[in-house]
This record gives structure tokens, sequence and C-alpha cells, in this order.
């Protein structure tokens, strides 16, 4: 591994491309994930923004945490789903409210709830939101 400007150079885990106007490609693993903006804000809606992404990574976390405590437990996944919304605000412009809603499944029972909601809480992307880590952005 190489460092330029005391980053160090490694492989990307994800590479983005610029797929026109405000287009973008995110290849992650093999995987194609996009993003634009609304109309109103100067795109063409063809995908979400990437705001709303960072939204959306940090409920799929919370369900994909749940899923597997009630799947360790033997507890039914049936039902299971998260839905999220954001504030945006701030100077400079950031999320400044995350709201989750975890639905648990019908039959969970009440003194397993408790547990679901610490594992679901403890999700990495919430851990990350929690304690921020060094971001460095590099002109290359």
């Amino acid at each position: 591994m190489t460092e330029t400007a005391g980053i160090p150079e490694k492989a990307p885990d994800v590479v983005i491309a610029h797929h026109g106007g405000d287009r973008f490609g995110a290849s992650i693993r093999g995987h194609e994930v996009l993003a634009d903006q609304p109309v109103a804000a100067g795109g063409e809606d063809t995908a979400p923004t990437p705001t709303e992404l960072f939204v959306a990574s940090l409920a799929t976390c919370v369900g994909f945490y749940a899923r597997r405590y009630l799947a360790r437990h033997d507890l039914p996944t049936e039902g299971l789903s998260v839905d999220a919304w954001f504030e945006l605000g701030g100077r400079p412009a950031q999320v400044t409210t995350f709201v989750v809603r975890l639905h648990v499944p019908p039959g969970v029972p009440e003194e397993r709830r408790a547990p679901l909601l610490a594992m679901a809480s403890h999700c990495t992307i919430h851990n990350t939101l929690l304690n921020p880590p060094h971001v460095d952005i590099a002109l290359v």
C-alpha cells in the first residue's frame, strides 16, 4: 500500500461514475446504485438523491440487524419493515434529524422488543453517526 498526501492508497470499495447532468452511478462489488436530483433541484429524477440513499442506508442497516436478532432467537421475521424520514437544515447543509421506525413482526413477544430495539440501534450506520469517522477528501 502506498500513500498520497498522507492518505493510504488501496483498491476502492466504491467507484462513482458521472452519467451526465446530476446523475451518478456507484459501482459496489459488481452492483450498480444510481443517484440523481429531483427535477425541481435541476436533476432528471431518475434515481434517489445521495441524501436519500444515506437515509436508506441507515434504515436498511437497522432492518438488517433486527432481522438477524429475530432469526437468532427463532422469532418471526415475516412482516418486519422499517420506514424512515429526515429533515435537512443547518449551515453547511446537512441532515439534522433522522426518524427511523422499526415495524415489529406479529408474534414477537413483548419481552423481546427492548432487546430487539437495542440490537437494531447498534447497527453499523447508526454507530457511525454517533461516532463520526475521520473523512479525507482529496484531489487526484
